[in-house]
Parts: structure tokens; C-alpha cells; sequence
């Protein structure tokens, strides 16, 4: 089944190794398999990832296929199923996991399809978003409950990160620091609140994500350039806290925050550090006898109905965290306004 389409679209692509993004007018609409789908995409969702792609870091470099579409996160509707496809229909309303699995090695078998070796991720190894068609697994949709808005539904895959961190760590009852509060951080303060923790507090660099964390449920919020280990020692008893989620990849956040977790403890890691870190495994690890977690993605599909049902209990606050929806061909503006601060989660709108 399929309806007319244009002969061609525009898209957002990483073209040059440099920083920059590229808009190209006069792209081909994605030709689905038998398996596939075709989403017209309304709404996209600028990542931390698509950030780093752009200002072409050292982990872009070394990760990033030249020539791309880029962009992973969005909401749209399927205008085009493949012929094997028999579970999805023409005119549903989709989110989409980006991580694409192979489905047949052990990970993808035994529920960890997050982490399989042949995973192939939307916008980093394969066309992604950043323009009005993508192309999808069958099996990658999620379908997208009336009740959720298309801003909120468009931001499912950093909300699973969020969700996959909290989750994991079992935050119910503890008390909780967040080490970064960007985008995912600052969501995951509002999911840990959903979820029954108990004294939340974060570090960060930024004074307005600060202010925005405590808002959002955080006991306290502490400028990562003060001495705030002491304070939140004291605020814990001497103990420190039962949980740390890891969100900066800051060497000296992650360092700083293993230092206050308590013995016992558990840390879940989801910041990217740009280099190799070094660390006191004796003290900081060891000796504490403590707990950590690596997280990637979201576990598929468990996060994802987890994410369903708090938005749908209305527990969660994800209204000042979106705080700009641009136009498509204004991205680049949207960029700018992460990287000064002045944008915190920016959804780019895609052509009618």
C-alpha cells in the first residue's frame, strides 16, 4: 500500500569531516523493504548526539558515517508498508526505536537487543530523521497513544534513556544524585520523582538547568565547580547517597559522585566521557563494595512500555524541558541555541 509522495525531499546531512551540519534541497525518498515501513515525519527531536555530530567531536569522528541523514528521535505517520509487514497499518501514528538490532544473536534472544554487536543506530549508521521520510523496521515501531502530544512523542528515545537509567538502578525509597542535569538528566529527575525515590539532589555546570532540576523535584542542586560533596554527605547522614545516575561523562563529576555513593551503593552510568577516565578502583569501587551499571539506549521493548504508562499516569513534567520547537530549516539555529544554553530540548517541526 502506499499514497503519492514528491519525487524528492530535503534533509539534514553530515556530508564534510568538519563541524557543521549540511541542508541538502533535493534528497531520495528512502525506498522500504519487505519489512519496512515509510513514516512521514512531523515532528524530530535534536539530541545531544546530533550536537556532538555537529560540533564533530572526537567520538563523532570516530563513530559517525560521512554522508548521512541524520537525526534519531521523531514522531510521524506511516504512509507506506513493505510487503511482508503485518503488524503496523498505513496511517498509524509511530515513534520508532532507534537501535537497530540484528534479532539473531544471543543479545538480541535473550531480551538485550539494546546492546547487540551488530546493532545499527537511525542517523548515526543509516539514514535517520532529519527529514520528512524515514525508513523503519516493522518491528522498531512504536505505536503512539492519542493521549501523548506529538512534541512528547518525538522525544521517546531520550525519555528511554532516562527511564532505562532510573529503572535500573531501582530508585524507589533511595536517595539519588544526578550527576549532569542536561536534557537527560533533567528528565531523569522527573522520572526518579515518578518513580518513589526519596531526597533527589544534582550537580551541574549550568545555573538555569540547576534552577529547572529543583523545579522539576530535586531536594538540591549544587554548582558543580562549588564543594558540594560534604553538603551532600551531610545531607545523607554521613552515608551518601543509595544511588548515583551518571549523565555528565564529566571525569571529575564521575569521580566526585563515586566518592559520596555509599557503601553498598549503585551507580548507573550513561555519560559519554570524551576520553579514557581514570579512576581509584580500590576506593571509589571496591572497597565500597559497590554496584555499577552500564546503560545504552533502552532495553526493547520493556523501557518503552515504561515510558507509556508514566506519561499516561501523568506523572511525569516534560513541558519545560521542550522549550523551543523550531521549523526543519531553522536547525541550525536550534543547534546554537543548545550550545549557548539559551535552548534546553529543541523539536524541529518537519514540512507538511
Amino acid at each position: 500500500m502506499s499514497v503519492a509522495m514528491p519525487e524528492s525531499m530535503p534533509a539534514i546531512k553530515k556530508l564534510n569531516d568538519a563541524p557543521g551540519l549540511d541542508w541538502c534541497e533535493s534528497v531520495a525518498i528512502p525506498k522500504i523493504g519487505p519489512r519496512e515501513v515509510l513514516v512521514k515525519v512531523t515532528h524530530a527531536g535534536i539530541c545531544g548526539t546530533d550536537r556532538h555530530i555537529y560540533e564533530w567531536d572526537k567520538w563523532s569522528q570516530n563513530r559517525v558515517k560521512i554522508g548521512i541523514t541524520t537525526g534519531h528521535e521523531f514522531v510521524g505517520k506511516i504512509i507506506e508498508i513493505g510487503s511482508a509487514v503485518n503488524r503496523v497499518q498505513v496511517g498509524q501514528r509511530i515513534s520508532g526505536e532507534g537501535h537497530i538490532g540484528c534479532g539473531i544473536c544471543e543479545m538480541c534472544r535473550t531480551g538485550n537487543g539494546h546492546i547487540c554487536d551488530e546493532v545499527v543506530i537511525l542517523g548515526i549508521d543509516c539514514d535517520g530523521c532529519f527529514a520528512p521520510y524515514v525508513a523503519v523496521p516493522e518491528e522498531n515501531c512504536w505505536p503512539v497513544n492519542d493521549e501523548i502530544p506529538d512534541k512528547i512523542a518525538a522525544v521517546f528515545d531520550p525519555l528511554g534513556n532516562a527511564v532505562h537509567t532510573v529503572m535500573s538502578a531501582g530508585v524507589s525509597g533511595k536517595s539519588v544524585l544526578i550527576t549532569g542535569v542536561g536534557i537527560i538528566g533533567l528528565m531523569a529527575v522527573t522520572v526518579a520523582k515518578a518513580a518513589g525515590a526519596g531526597k533527589i539532589f544534582v550537580t551541574d555546570m549550568d545555573e538555569r538547568r540547576l534552577e529547572l532540576a529543583l523545579e522539576l523535584g530535586a531536594e538540591r542542586a549544587f554548582k558543580a565547580t562549588d564543594s558540594w560533596t560534604g553538603d551532600v554527605l551531610e545531607l545523607t547522614h554521613g552515608l551518601g547517597p543509595h544511588v548515583m545516575l551518571e549523565m555528565s561523562g564529566h571525569p571529575v563529576a564521575i569521580r566526585d559522585g563515586l566518592s559520596v555513593l555509599r557503601s553498598g551503593g549503585t551507580a548507573a552510568m550513561l555519560g559519554i566521557p570524551s576520553d579514557e577516565v581514570q579512576l581509584d578502583l580500590a576506593k571509589l569501587l571496591i572497597f565500597k563494595g559497590a554496584t555499577i551499571l552500564g546503560i545504552n539506549g533502552r532495553r526493547m521493548f520493556e523501557t518503552w512500555y515504561q515510558m507509556e504508562n508514566l506519561l499516561l499516569s501523568e506523572r511525569l513534567n516534560l513541558e519545560p524541558i521542550i522549550t523551543h520547537v523550531v521549523d526543519m530549516k531553522d536547525y541550525e539555529a536550534g543547534l546554537k541555541m543548545m550550545q549557548t544554553g539559551e535552548a534546553i530540548k529543541v523539536v524541529m517541526k518537519m514540512p507538511e
